[in-house]
């Protein structure tokens, strides 16, 4: 959370993955050697058509991998001007988004089971509108979260 300038509170959020390229670089040679080993025993043995199916398995962990470091590029940006709030968010898969919200209008709610100890969305809220946010974040960075929003609305001028 960003708050060097005097005007605006700001706080960009992004994904965390513990995987960076050269560990994906490993592991995929790893699954490679795995798989080539077990097509060279199948094919010693006579069962040359299970070579197929051992680079389709290499296939689909590089796709799934794809899809997670596409994921791994979203990026929403909360700012809180002393006016409005402004939402922005950035994906790969998607156009860049804008919501903008009358500050002294919106409100931020926690879905929250103190009982079974369970955290749901962070939402904003103003009137109709209901907007999750940081929906990728880690249920106790949601809650953290939440309070610093509530905590920078509350100041009157920002």
């Amino acid at each position: 959370m960003d708050q060097g300038n005097s005007k605006v509170w700001q706080a960009t959020l992004t994904p965390h993955r513990s995987l960076d390229r050269n560990g994906f670089y490993l592991l995929m040679g790893l699954v490679v050697l795995v798989n080539l080993v077990v097509a060279g025993v199948f094919v010693a043995l006579g069962a040359w058509p299970i070579a197929g199916f051992a680079g389709l398995d290499v296939l689909l962990v590089w796709w799934a991998f794809r899809m997670n470091f596409a994921d791994a590029r979203k990026l929403e940006r909360i700012s809180i001007t002393e006016h409005e709030l402004l939402l922005e968010r950035e994906s790969d898969r998607h156009p860049p988004q804008q919501r903008r919200f009358v500050r002294r209008w919106v409100r931020v709610e926690l879905e929250e089971d103190r009982e079974r100890e369970l955290i749901g969305r962070l939402l904003l809220v103003s009137g109709r509108t209901r907007v999750a946010v940081g929906e990728f974040l880690p249920p106790e960075e949601r809650k953290t979260l939440a309070q610093a929003l509530k905590s920078a609305l509350a100041v009157p001028r920002i």
